[in-house]
């Protein structure tokens, strides 16, 4: 690292303080969480590939379900190899560059969530309360484009955020987390664009779409209430997947601030940290194939389905090498 005539400092690597010294227990915590990283990889992927599969799924709502799923794919992606890297080792250092991709992807991901849910949310008010005229709105044009535009106007937008961190000097290198997350944090500047760029990002990927989400189940629950036992029956089943995942997410959210506040109070053990920040990077996204493929009928019944013959394949092979 190099000094400079402000006094500030370049650095080509952070430090991630908030992993302890474990001894012998961090062999159990890898253990644990690769486990749980491969039940996330495996769980998001059985969805994938039963929608892709599947001819009768390839409908507007299990497309946006399988988006979900590749989104938590990624984010998780983003955040474990790194994590448990760190988990096994003495030092918590990682290179600037690096940091700089891991955040991205991570927050590029977090921006995709509510969007996503908003448009699940719409498709959702669509076929409760217009279903004649579902067909005809929701062409597999008009979701083709409502994908591209959830995916990359989030990314573009924290594609900028991050751009404006990257050549900022900083003054310090010791970052207070598990993972590379809000370095402006570590940065000696004016950081107003910064600034300006997360406000930016916070209205239009988490304010705005929470706003819609809220008044599209408004709509809904306001419909329902006129509507036939039958028809508030069906809709309860269709919607009661949607208001557990962005419950769910809220809740990441919370404690995704209540960890930023945590941070500034030295007296809080890492171990807490650790707690909420796996919650936000690890319950969430699999809770999004756990709730989508088991509370779903039609999902839930292509899964077993397929494991069921599977599993009938297994037997009669094991049967036929037995008798040879």
């Amino acid at each position: 690292m190099d000094g400079d005539m402000n006094g500030t400092l370049d650095f080509y690597y952070i430090e991630l303080t908030e992993f302890e010294d474990y001894g012998p227990l961090r062999y159990v915590f890898f253990t644990l969480c690769l486990l749980l990283f491969m039940i996330i990889i495996s769980a998001n992927v059985v969805v994938i590939l039963t929608v892709s599969l599947k001819k009768s799924l390839h409908q507007p709502m299990y497309i946006f379900i399988c988006c979900l799923c590749v989104n938590s794919l990624l984010g998780s992606s983003g955040f474990f190899p790194r994590f448990l890297m760190d988990l096994l080792s003495d030092t918590h250092f990682i290179s600037l560059p690096f940091c700089f991709i891991q955040m991205y992807v991570v927050v590029s991901c977090a921006s995709h969530e509510l969007p996503l849910l908003c448009i699940m949310a719409f498709d959702r008010l669509i076929a409760i309360c217009h279903p004649l005229h579902y067909n005809s709105k929701m062409t597999l044009k008009t979701v083709v484009c409502v994908i591209i535009f959830v995916e990359l106007y989030p990314a573009l937008l924290v594609g900028i955020f991050v751009l404006t961190l990257v050549g900022l000097p900083l003054c310090r290198n010791k970052l207070h987390n598990l993972y590379c997350a809000k370095l402006s944090v570590l940065t000696c500047v004016d950081t107003t664009t910064n600034r300006r760029a997360v406000q930016v990002v916070s209205v239009t990927t988490v304010f705005l779409p929470l706003v819609l989400i809220l008044y599209t189940y408004l709509r809904i629950l306001t419909v329902c209430r006129r509507s036939s036992a039958k028809v508030k029956g069906k809709a309860f089943q269709t919607c009661l997947p949607h208001i557990l995942i962005f419950l769910n997410f809220s809740f990441s959210v919370l404690c995704d601030l209540v960890m930023s506040s945590l941070r500034q109070s030295k007296s809080v053990h890492p171990a807490v940290i650790a707690v909420l920040t796996l919650e936000r990077l690890a319950v969430h996204p699999l809770s999004n194939p756990l709730v989508y493929g088991f509370n779903l009928p039609q999902i839930r019944g292509v899964i077993f389905r397929r494991l069921k013959i599977n599993m009938k394949c297994f037997f009669l092979l094991h049967d036929t090498k037995s008798n040879m």
